[in-house]
């Protein structure tokens, strides 16, 4: 594969510490949660953060799986995309995360949600840097009515 982007961001003070992407564009201050033994301060966590970007990057990729299950633009109409990234702890130094997906999509039936999901946890760049690695659980959020 070709390098097109490549994002570099610094972090200093580990997870007490602050986060800056190397353009600017990017600046926050880190606080541990408290229940993970810290303060419970105003900062977002790095948990927080891959929450973030798994959630846009998973939403984005939604669009290469349209075509495939003969669906065009507008089926994301009105969509999101949550994730939720736990941190899980084992024996002492044994630490992991899994992450639970959930995807509203007024626009299609359970059925068509749940084969975009699936398509598009195979092509997300996420996804595919987790496989194996961390379990990720999909959910199609129940929507009053598909149009």
């Amino acid at each position: 594969m070709d390098r097109i982007y490549t994002a570099e961001a610094t972090a200093t003070g580990a997870r007490t510490g602050e986060v800056a992407s190397s353009d600017g564009r990017l600046e926050a201050q880190l606080s541990r949660p408290s229940e993970m033994g810290g303060d419970g301060g105003p900062g977002t966590n790095p948990e927080q953060l891959f929450a973030a970007g798994y959630a846009a990057c998973f939403h984005s990729a939604m669009r290469f799986g349209l075509e495939e299950l003969g669906l065009g633009p507008s089926a994301l109409d009105g969509s999101s995309v949550t994730a939720r990234v736990h941190f899980l702890r084992g024996s002492p130094g044994d630490f992991g995360l899994a992450v639970d997906l959930s995807a509203r999509l007024p626009r299609l039936d359970e059925e068509q949600a749940r084969q975009l999901m699936e398509k598009t946890h195979t092509v997300c760049p996420y996804s595919r840097a987790t496989a194996g690695n961390v379990e990720v659980v999909l959910h199609v959020v129940p929507t009053s009515s598909a149009a």
